[in-house]
């Protein structure tokens, strides 16, 4: 006899990453590998949060501040809101699994988002043995309306990537906010904000204040993406006391690293690096998507740092772009089977790609 996992765990399909720098060097032989395939800072972490890890690791042999005390106070005064607002995660990854883990319990419960949508709710949902209710989309972006329609009573939680991962696309702030309304307050909304400072904050939803208020709604950042710390670990949930005392409750001690947030408090300093990542950001957006236009090959139009591109069989490209050194996102797992998702790089890294991509077009005597 040996222990036996539950079954929901035996058939999950679990997360599969962009694959790292160093194992394709291995695999294949390379000694230049550019990755733009996890919708990572290209100009890599922040100064000011450089120095201030340095300066951490003198102290790795002390417990971590359990709550990140310092780091809550500093994002509470740039948020407007209080501390008791704020949670701390292990990334976002982290709060979303505290969510469900906090707020859906049964295996009559279930959790509904937008699909495709990030691949996180689904297999935390499932790894609690939890259904899910995937909705589907509307000229590329979440159908708020359809996503509202579909919940049940047995609905604890409903999720809303905004800008969504891997589509790129954003639900304007009116659409939001009517969903917000829509949805019943039994409801747990959790808006999904990994790329919130990309977005055209003329149109982005403003819900900050509204998700301190409703006892129904929290809002999740992170520092993994702008502010190029996604090796260290540190995203926040912004809501409702009472959501977050919840969250807290069932949050393990020391879940964020003493370096992660010395890193953290000094990125929030460097507004330059933030600007440098957008301008950065912009131009290549824009250098990509006049080469698509070019070679007349079909995108999503993106409110982020990454854009998804129509090439035919996604696994063929990414193998054929991997071969030159470039790292890129295969979308079948989301059921995108004939797209490729490609973050924005540096100029260099940009210009290798769109290179690299028109000898594949050709290869392949287009899609």
């Amino acid at each position: 006899m040996i222990p036996l996992p539950k079954k929901h765990i035996i058939s999950l399909n679990p997360y599969s990453p962009g694959k790292p720098i160093e194992e394709v060097k291995r695999e294949l032989g390379l000694k230049k590998v550019i990755k733009m395939a996890s919708n990572e800072n290209p100009l890599g972490p922040s100064p000011l949060a450089l120095k201030a890890a340095y300066r951490a690791l003198k102290k790795v042999h002390l417990y971590p501040e359990s709550g990140s005390y310092y780091l809550c106070q500093k994002l509470s005064a740039a948020l407007n809101v209080r501390p008791e607002n704020i949670c701390m995660g292990n990334g976002s990854n982290e709060l979303i699994l505290l969510a469900i883990h906090s707020y859906a319990s049964s295996p009559e419960d279930n959790i509904a988002y937008g699909f495709p949508s990030f691949v996180i709710y689904r297999i935390i949902a499932h790894s609690y043995g939890i259904k899910t209710i995937e909705t589907g989309l509307k000229n590329h972006r979440i159908d708020l309306e359809k996503l509202a329609d579909s919940l049940t009573e047995h609905t604890k939680i409903v999720f809303l990537c905004n800008p969504n991962n891997p589509m790129g696309t954003m639900n304007r702030g009116d659409e939001v906010e009517a969903f917000v309304e829509k949805v019943p307050s039994k409801v747990l909304i959790v808006m999904d904000e990994a790329y919130y400072e990309y977005a055209d904050k003329k149109t982005f939803p403003d819900l900050v204040k509204a998700s301190t208020e409703r006892k129904n709604l929290i809002i999740l950042r992170t520092f993994s993406k702008m502010y190029g710390l996604a090796g260290l670990r540190v995203g926040y949930a912004v809501g409702n006391k009472s959501i977050i005392e919840t969250l807290n409750k069932a949050r393990q001690p020391f879940n964020v690293n003493s370096v992660a947030q010395s890193a953290a408090l000094a990125a929030l300093d460097d507004c330059r690096h933030v600007q440098r990542t957008l301008e950065i950001n912009e131009e290549g957006i824009d250098y990509i998507v006049s080469n698509l236009r070019e070679m007349g090959l079909e995108f999503v139009p993106t409110s982020t740092n990454f854009i998804l591109i129509k090439t035919g069989d996604s696994k063929k490209f990414f193998d054929m772009l991997l071969e030159k050194g470039i790292i890129v996102r295969p979308m079948g797992a989301y059921g995108l089977n004939e797209y490729i998702r490609v973050t924005a790089g540096l100029p260099a890294e940009n210009r290798k790609f769109i290179k690299n991509l028109k000898i594949a077009m050709t290869q392949t005597g287009g899609k």
